[in-house]
């Protein structure tokens, strides 16, 4: 359908029925009674809401990751072999074989000997899920000459690479050659879910990936608006097929630079204009963040990436410096149950919480971490609400909030993500039409309930 002149018609829009949109030049210009057009949808009743927003997304490994053996699920050592075999079996030898989504709780620490039984004749690498880790058998250290390797390859007493490459990603990238993959599926499938834009969180974000993006942007095969953070420089195109984010600080618990190497990166994004996205999944990472905030100086704009652990005596000073939380609920579904396990039932409370920073006055915003968790935002919405544990145990259930509070996480702007947009006159017509109204959507969130998405006034998806 065309941008200009599009009506929806009997939708139901903040909570009123019977409303009709119409929708030129990429904006909402009149909602109640409008006239008839060429190009009409009937809503049918159902809800109209802007379209959803991924607020921390990685789109090259999530379309890397449709090729790959996912291990995100498997609870055993007998499982990961299997499907390892199971793709070794399907590939010529010598060919790669990437897998993703591992922990050592699967089957323990790997290094190049354990892979190499798994994968004899193939060069294999698997990321942990933290995504922070590759292992690497044989055939593939050798396949990437790790012993000429940078720092990141991690070495034995005798020297010798041990398979494990820490943040090695841009070296392996450049070593094993692999053109991007195909960014279409993405596109085809968040917009099948309602998400209208996404906030790409990679630090390794160059010019050159920018611009695959925006190549991309411009082909529709991703329709959504794109917003780019970055480890260094990076301009926006004369076209708009991007924006550019904060600066993105990638911060590790094992090797957290000093205070004022880490100011001196916060005062370098203020001379290029721009706020500041931390990597933030530990208490340690966390009280390092507040004291570079707290020296450099914080902004509207700056913001803590994931929030794993939030100590209940930092919320404060959150709240005081003005930095928004950009946190993942459907982590508490999908990795729960190994949190559970693991972490010291008095720390349980301070993980990936929401509504004890709601209630501070802390600005929330919700995103996915793909592929570190499901891009199904509608996903997100019930975890944010149940707080459920695949193996449907609580955790952290005072971190609950209502569905509606968990929805408006999801529909904030690029710039401004905990700030929900709403459908209004002169609002850009990024839209998500549900197949029923909002109270019967949010009493059972699914993707299943997307009826259609319109990005810029054009339809992308449906009807």
């Amino acid at each position: 359908m065309s941008g200009g002149g599009l009506v929806i018609r009997n939708a139901e829009v903040d909570g009123r029925g019977g409303q009709d949109v119409r929708i030129a030049d990429g904006r909402i210009v009149a909602i109640g009674k409008v006239p008839a057009s060429a190009d009409e949808v009937d809503a049918r009743g159902g809800a109209l809401i802007p379209g959803l927003a991924d607020h921390h997304i990685h789109l090259f490994a999530l379309a890397a990751r449709q090729a790959s053996v996912g291990l995100e699920d498997a609870t055993t050592a007998a499982e990961v072999r299997a499907r390892i075999e199971r793709a070794a079996a399907g590939r010529a030898p010598g060919a790669w074989i990437r897998a993703v989504g591992y922990h050592e709780s699967m089957a323990g620490e790997l290094d190049r000997t354990a892979l190499d039984q798994l994968a004899p004749r193939h060069p294999l690498r698997v990321q942990h899920q933290t995504g922070a880790l590759w292992v690497l058998n044989t055939a593939a250290l050798e396949a990437v000459d790790a012993r000429s390797g940078p720092p990141s390859v991690e070495r034995g007493a005798d020297g010798a690479p041990t398979g494990r490459i820490w943040r090695g990603d841009a070296w392996l990238r450049a070593r094993i050659g692999a053109e991007p993959p195909p960014l279409s599926p993405i596109g085809r499938e968040l917009a099948s879910r309602g998400v209208s834009s996404f906030t790409d969180a990679s630090v390794t974000t160059d010019a050159a990936a920018a611009a695959s993006l925006a190549d991309a942007h411009r082909r529709g095969e991703l329709p959504q608006r794109l917003t780019l953070m970055s480890g260094g420089a990076l301009a926006p195109p004369a076209d708009g097929a991007y924006a550019v984010g904060p600066v993105k600080v990638l911060l590790d618990d094992h090797a957290l630079p000093p205070l004022d190497e880490f100011t001196e990166k916060i005062a370098t994004a203020r001379r290029w204009g721009r706020g500041v996205a931390v990597h933030c999944v530990t208490a340690a990472e966390l009280a390092l963040t507040l004291a570079a905030f707290e020296t450099a100086g914080a902004r509207p704009g700056d913001r803590i990436e994931h929030g794993g652990v939030i100590p209940e005596a930092a919320i404060g000073q959150i709240r005081i410096l003005g930095l928004t939380v950009v946190t993942q609920p459907a982590f508490v579904r999908e990795r729960g149950d190994r949190y559970l396990a693991e972490v010291d039932p008095a720390e349980q409370p301070d993980l990936y919480r929401c509504a004890s920073l709601r209630a501070a006055g802390v600005p929330v915003a919700a995103s996915s971490d793909a592929p570190y968790a499901t891009p199904d935002p509608w996903i997100g919405v019930a975890a944010a609400v149940s707080r459920n544990t695949r193996g449907g145990q609580v955790l952290g259930g005072g971190e609950r909030i209502g569905p509606a509070e968990a929805l408006a996480m999801y529909l904030g702007a690029a710039a401004s993500p905990a700030a929900p947009r709403r459908v209004v006159v002169g609002a850009d017509a990024d839209l998500c039409l549900l197949a029923a109204p909002i109270q019967t959507v949010l009493s059972e969130p699914s993707a299943d309930l997307v009826a259609a998405t319109v990005i810029a006034g054009r339809v992308v998806h449906g009807v």
